[in-house]
Order: C-alpha cells, then sequence, then structure tokens
C-alpha cells in the first residue's frame, strides 16, 4: 500500500505513476474524494458523540420536563451515533480498498511503457552456434524424453495439462539445482527456510498478489486459504505485525518450496514442455531492509542471480523492465532472460524486484530505530525456478547425439557426472 500522505501531499506524482504504468489517473482522484469522506464521516461521528456525552452529564443535573426532554434526545442521538460509526467504517473501508488499487510508483529510473518497453542493461555468456556445428538443436521436451527425464503425457493424464514428472535424470538434476542454489545462498548470508504453501487471505493481500494477480491464484474452496504462486509471499507474511530492530536489519532469507500458478492469461501459450506449468519448485531469495538500504539490496540480490546463472554456463541478457510490465508491488524489476535455443529468443528464467515499503504497510512490518518506528523494505528474488533452468541446461548444453553436458560447478551435485546419456534414441 502506498504512504497515504503521498495522496494528500503529492497527488500530481501519483498521477505520473499512473501514467507511466500506462494506467489511468483516475483512482488517484477517487482515493482523494474517499479519504475527504472519511475524514468527514470521522467529524460527524466525533461531534455525535462529543454532543452524546454532554447530554449525560446534562440528564444528571435536569428536573421535571426539561429531563424528559433530554432523555428522549438522548435516545434519538444513540442511533444517530450508531448510524455515523457505521457510516465511518463503511468510509474508511471504501478509502482502503480504493488505496490499496493505487500500485507502488515506479522508480524514476524505471523506463515507461508496457512489455516491450525494458532497457537491455547487459548481455553475457555466448549464444551456440549449432549450425557451424553441424546439427540442428533439439527443444527440451525431446531431449527429456531421449534421456528419459521429463514425462508430460502421464502428467497430463495424472494431473491435467501444464503438468508433468521429472524422471530418473530430471529428477536427479532438480535436487542437484535445489542443493546447489541453497549453498550459494547460504554462503552469502541468507538463512535457508521450507516455508508453507498454503497461506491465509492476510498474506495473498499483504503481498499484493489479490489484486492485479488475483486470476492467477488457486484458492482452496470452504477453507479460505491459497495456494502460494512464489515463496515471496509466506516469507513476506513471516513477520508480519512484527517490529525488528534496526540493528537486526537486513535479514535475508532464503526458500525452497513448490509453486502453484493458473497461468490464467497464458492460453496458447508455451503448450509444448515444461517451460509454463501449473506447478513447479523454486527457490526464492527475500530480504528486509531500511529504506534507505533498498537500492543497493536489490543490486546484491540481481548479482546472486549473475552468479547463479554464470555456475550454468547460460546466455543470457539483463533487463530493467518498463513500469507498465511491473507487478503492484514493485518499483523496480529486473530480469534475468535465458537464450532458449529451440526458440531462437530469449525467456526470463529470473528476476528480482524492490517492493520497497507497499507490502511491508500492508502486513505492518516495521523498524524501531533513533526517529521512532517506520516501515521497512521487502525485496525478493528467484535464483532458480526449476522448469526454466532445466529447460535452458538441457537446450544449451546439448550434444549431437542427445546428450547433455552438465555444467562444472553442477557436476559435484550430480555424482560427479559430467554427461547425461540419452536412454532412447
Amino acid at each position: 500500500m502506498i504512504d497515504p500522505r503521498l495522496l494528500r501531499e503529492d497527488p500530481d506524482l501519483l498521477r505520473a505513476a499512473q501514467t507511466k504504468r500506462g494506467l489511468s489517473a483516475s483512482v488517484v482522484d477517487e482515493a482523494l474524494a474517499a479519504d475527504e469522506a472519511r475524514r468527514r464521516s470521522i467529524s460527524a461521528f466525533e461531534e455525535l458523540r462529543a454532543e452524546q456525552k454532554g447530554l449525560g452529564k446534562q440528564v444528571a443535573q435536569a428536573q421535571g420536563e426539561e429531563k424528559a426532554a433530554l432523555l428522549e434526545r438522548t435516545k434519538a442521538l444513540s442511533a444517530e451515533v450508531k448510524a455515523a460509526e457505521a457510516a465511518q467504517h463503511e468510509a474508511e473501508e471504501t478509502y482502503r480498498r480504493i488505496l490499496s488499487t493505487i500500485p507502488n510508483p515506479a522508480a524514476e529510473a524505471a523506463p515507461a511503457g508496457g512489455e516491450d518497453d525494458f532497457v537491455l542493461l547487459e548481455e553475457r555468456g555466448t549464444k551456440r552456434d549449432f549450425a557451424a556445428e553441424g546439427f540442428e538443436p533439439r527443444d527440451h521436451l525431446e531431449l527429456g524424453r531421449m534421456l528419459g527425464a521429463i514425462d508430460v503425457e502421464r502428467g497430463a493424464k495424472v494431473s491435467g495439462s501444464r503438468f508433468y514428472y521429472l524422471t530418473g535424470p530430471g529428477a536427479d538434476l532438480e535436487l542437484a539445482l535445489v542443493n546447489m542454489a541453497m549453498d550459494q545462498a547460504r554462503a552469502a548470508g541468507f538463512t535457508a527456510m521450507i516455508p508453507p504453501t498454503l497461506v491465509k487471505p492476510r498474506a495473498m493481500e499483504g503481498t499484493g498478489f489479490l489484486g492485479q494477480a488475483a486470476d492467477d491464484v488457486y484458492r482452496i474452496e470452504g477453507q479460505d486459504t491459497y495456494l502460494v504462486g512464489t515463496s515471496e509471499v509466506p516469507l513476506a507474511a513471516y513477520h508480519s505485525d512484527e517490529i525488528l530492530d534496526a540493528g537486526s536489519l537486513p535479514r535475508r532469507y532464503v526458500a525452497f518450496s513448490p509453486c502453484y500458478r493458473k497461468e490464467a492469461g497464458s492460453h496458447g501459450k508455451d503448450t509444448r514442455g515444461i517451460f509454463r506449468v501449473h506447478w513447479f519448485d523454486k527457490v526464492e531469495m527475500f530480504s528486509y531492509t531500511t529504506l534507505e538500504e533498498s537500492e543497493a539490496e536489490h543490486q546484491r540480490l540481481l548479482a546472486q542471480e549473475l552468479e547463479w546463472l554464470d555456475k550454468l554456463e547460460l546466455a543470457y541478457r539483463v533487463i530493467d523492465v518498463a513500469a507498465g510490465d511491473l507487478g503492484l508491488s514493485a518499483q523496480r524489476k529486473f530480469d534475468c532472460e535465458a537464450w532458449i535455443p529451440s526458440q531462437g529468443k530469449y525467456r526470463e528464467l529470473t528476476s528480482t524486484s524492490n517492493c520497497t515499503d507497499f507490502q511491508s504497510r500492508r502486513l505492518d512490518i516495521r523498524t524501531r530505530g533513533e526517529h521512532g518506528t517506520t516501515p521497512v523494505a521487502t525485496l525478493n528474488g528467484t535464483l532458480v525456478a526449476i522448469p526454466r533452468a532445466i529447460v535452458a541446461i538441457l537446450e544449451t548444453h546439448q550434444q549431437a547425439d542427445g546428450s547433455v553436458r552438465i555444467p562444472a560447478a553442477l557436476q559435484p551435485y550430480l555424482q560427479g557426472r559430467t554427461v547425461l546419456e540419452p536412454v532412447t534414441g
């Protein structure tokens, strides 16, 4: 949630932020009107309550007809107070509902525009020239079948479309990736976590996933709980309603968890293979820090992602995501996109977002320092989303016979194997 003071003191900044995201600025005016109505309702309620308290003293001192008249007024006033209190609560809820729909203003450095208006920050690694090597690259699904590593047919039989089994070397590859990622994060000072993947509405609302992303969320009917699409949700809610001592910041966590997404807006996209699925496992980094340190922390998370992708020996690029492609909570976001040979283009493998104090205001997470209590900043960054990492590894490191070379850094986590060999032709 945005800082309410920003709405009152600089609404033009919010209007400009909406325009930068390609959204209507009218919500800012709606929020201002709701705030004014809320304050009027508070004033009306307080005036009636003051009158009610004053009448109580007068009744105690009055006699005869005067007392009867005052008692009659007291009775009527009681109903007015209840109505005013209800109106105040309704105005407050309306105000908070509208305020909660205003996204975190994008950073000044974030590019304006939509999905295609990103800014390229750098390219790393070298794309393989398969033509020069004398063979046509296979896609990850064909390689997965040859290796006995991926089974989407039985995944669909058991669970439906966009589900899969990782089998044999595929399962080994997931465990290797998870263990290597957790080792890297621990070495960088992150505390390992295994969080719950079923959460209450407060956690989903607090992280902004019941706003524009609500259609992509699985809700458990009859329990009022949700399956998370990322462990960002339980990690953000971990310190909800807490005051963190300034000396304890930054707090850095890394979590392994399954993730669930409806992929509601992806009909017809990436239907082949395991690039876009309803369930996948992920290792996610999460930081709590001060607003002043949030930009530097964002760079630290990005550096972890770059180190990770370099270990996998991938060709990839880093982009500064445009404001219109940011999630509700993010102020700025960097994506790392790996080159996928069978598609001939870069695809997102990891991302990291600075959410500043947007989530912490919703979840009431503060820090206590020399100037009192203030909201903390929260940041998240994916270290590895398993299916997409497997796609990139298989396709990038494939050989003409369908075998796949294992990146050197990953070999110790695969019992020293240097190559995954085909089991079928």
